[in-house]
């Protein structure tokens, strides 16, 4: 299985600090070997996965999906208008 990120993703990790990448990896890595870690949602983000994980202080939901075989990592921030983003994300694909 291959680990895919959309462009956004990568945007938003790029500001990330070396510790808070870490623990991100570590988030990413649970998702792997369990996908079905996260709630799947319904309507618009239908086939979305949303994985919900602390670092320090502030709570980040992580979405993804599969593709195929792979697992497309979609979008991360923090809980405040979170799911406005990812439907954009997705309606332009």
């Amino acid at each position: 299985m291959k680990i895919l990120q959309s462009r956004q993703f990568g945007r938003k990790v790029n500001k990330f600090t070396k510790q808070e990448k870490k623990s991100l990896d570590k988030q990413i890595l649970k998702i792997a070997d369990n996908p079905a870690i996260g709630s799947e949602k319904k309507g618009d983000l239908r086939g979305v996965y949303v994985h919900k994980f602390k670092i320090k202080n502030t709570q980040y939901l992580l979405s993804y999906r599969f593709a195929e075989e792979n697992l497309e990592l979609v979008m991360i921030g923090p809980h405040e208008n979170y799911y406005r983003d990812p439907k954009s994300y997705l309606k332009s694909r």
